[in-house]
């Protein structure tokens, strides 16, 4: 693959982002909650708690809030909300003061360090403000993967500055950390049409429960058809596994949003739900045009709760507002799904991976399922035989869909290739880089996963393409190169 890299005007940047212990956020914390032990260590410590004088209670709090306010956005109210978590512990008939039930919050709480163990496969968009720039400058939002202890991966946001020309300057990634707020969802009765579908569910309960709910439904509309399901189907044997499967499902999709006060590089999106508790892993950004019209963003991301995978799609309109909901049909069932940025030919299209191996197509159906996926690239070179997959959305140009891809080869060595797919049928590939276009030099190929180069989206400002890449999990680095240069040594692939 290197030969490839001298013959393309590739530049790779000074600028490089490693992973920062510093980074961290506060989540709820229950001692002994996974330990087999005979007494509930949650209920001692509250009792202790309840043994300190009001003055050591201040005391205690003063010296928290000395240590710790200045690493979070609103600790206070964090403390609090811990509190209301484990307050059915506190003895009914005990009256706290403020103070109490914030020191309450506070030992119910720990830091977490969201990126300690790795930083890694990022993607890149147009950022939602693009204020205060000069003349040929272009903000960028980039998503990250952040890895911390339990190998949790998160998603995590900073920007760069892209042009004019090849300049790129990275902007402030400073500052406490927020989670996103949990709101409630707007769910899509079709949505969970898809995915009773994909578990070949189809009995009384469940058709009961599709039939009342509206296209669009709450969490409170989706409760109250739940509770009045007739007692005649409340009696039948499959009903309790049907209503668990179903909340499930409605449950898994979800939203979060963060204030207006909390700029980009602060938000961490943080696993909701138990399907995703063990990591929210390699989102693919991309910027999409509704078929309305409007611009918005959409993220394909992997889901993980330790022993299983599932799809998710995030879609926002500002990068403060998340909607998260589930993927479903057959091409969803594996990682590495990246959306198109628009509608071809009246069809939603995705890149996947479906068979683990082989980079296809897939379309969305009427019913929102993926189907099964069209092969578009098959390992057959001997720098990707173990498998082949997308580096982030395809990027629209006047010579096609340019979609970035990884190899894998000997010594589970991964390079990124590219690929040219034809505008109006992005079934046919009509061009590619045979020897692939970069691959990891002698120092990124030292790391937590050692011999890796990886990416999840690019794209083009000033004629130019920008590719963020992050190396063996430790690195992200930046490289760019011409746009015409990059299309003119692709080499046409017969068809």
């Amino acid at each position: 693959m290197t030969a490839t890299v001298n013959t393309i005007d590739i530049t790779r940047h000074n600028i490089t982002m490693t992973p920062d212990d510093r980074r961290v956020v506060i989540k709820l914390f229950v001692p002994g909650e996974d330990a087999q032990v005979a007494h509930n260590r949650a209920s001692s410590l509250i009792e202790r708690i309840l043994r300190l004088d009001e003055t050591d209670i201040n005391t205690q709090l003063d010296d928290v809030l000395a240590q710790f306010s200045g690493r979070h956005h609103d600790i206070l109210g964090v403390f609090q909300h811990h509190y209301e978590v484990v307050q059915h512990r506190v003895p009914s008939h005990i009256e706290l003061s403020p103070a109490a039930r914030t020191l309450i919050g506070a030992y119910f709480s720990h830091e977490f360090s969201v990126e300690a163990a790795a930083l890694c496969n990022p993607s890149m968009v147009p950022h939602p403000d693009q204020g205060d720039l000069e003349p040929g400058e272009m903000r960028a939002a980039l998503s990250l993967r952040q890895i911390g202890e339990g190998h949790i991966s998160s998603i995590g946001f900073c920007s760069v500055v892209l042009g004019p020309g090849a300049a790129i300057r990275m902007e402030d990634r400073d500052g406490p950390l927020m989670i996103g707020n949990r709101v409630g969802a707007k769910h899509m009765r079709h949505q969970l049409v898809a995915a009773l579908g994909d578990e070949d569910m189809d009995n009384e309960a469940s058709a009961y429960v599709l039939n009342a709910l509206p296209e669009r439904y709450d969490d409170t509309v989706f409760e109250e058809i739940i509770g009045h399901l007739p007692t005649e189907l409340l009696a039948r044997p499959t009903t309790p596994m049907s209503l668990e499967l179903i909340r499930r499902i409605v449950g898994d999709d979800y939203a979060v949003t963060f204030p207006a006060t909390i700029p980009l590089h602060q938000r961490v999106l943080w696993p909701a739900t138990p399907s995703e508790s063990k990591g929210m892993e390699d989102a693919r950004f991309v910027q999409v045009v509704d078929p309305d019209g409007r611009p918005a963003y959409q993220a394909t991301y992997t889901a993980y709760d330790g022993f299983n995978i599932s799809g998710r799609v995030i879609y926002s309109k500002d990068l403060r507002h998340f909607e998260v909901t589930t993927l479903q049909g057959p091409a969803a069932r594996n990682k590495g799904m990246a959306l198109f940025p628009r509608y071809v030919g009246g069809r939603k299209l995705a890149l996947c991976r479906s068979d683990g191996e082989t980079l296809g197509l897939t379309v969305r159906d009427e019913q929102h399922r993926w189907q099964p996926a069209g092969p578009l690239l098959v390992p057959h070179r001997g720098w990707e035989l173990i498998q082949v997959g997308n580096c982030g959305s395809p990027i629209e140009t006047d010579a096609g869909w340019l979609v970035l891809t990884h190899g894998v080869g000997p010594m589970r060595r991964y390079g990124i290739g590219a690929m040219l797919l034809d505008l109006d049928n992005p079934e046919r590939v009509i061009a590619d880089l045979p020897q692939g276009l970069i691959d990891p030099d002698e120092v990124e190929r030292e790391g937590y996963v050692p011999n890796v180069l990886y990416s999840c989206g690019g794209l083009i400002h000033d004629d130019r393409f920008w590719l963020p890449y992050a190396s063996s999990d430790v690195r992200i680095g930046f490289a760019s190169m011409p746009l015409d240069d990059l299309l003119r040594r692709m080499q046409p692939v017969a068809g």
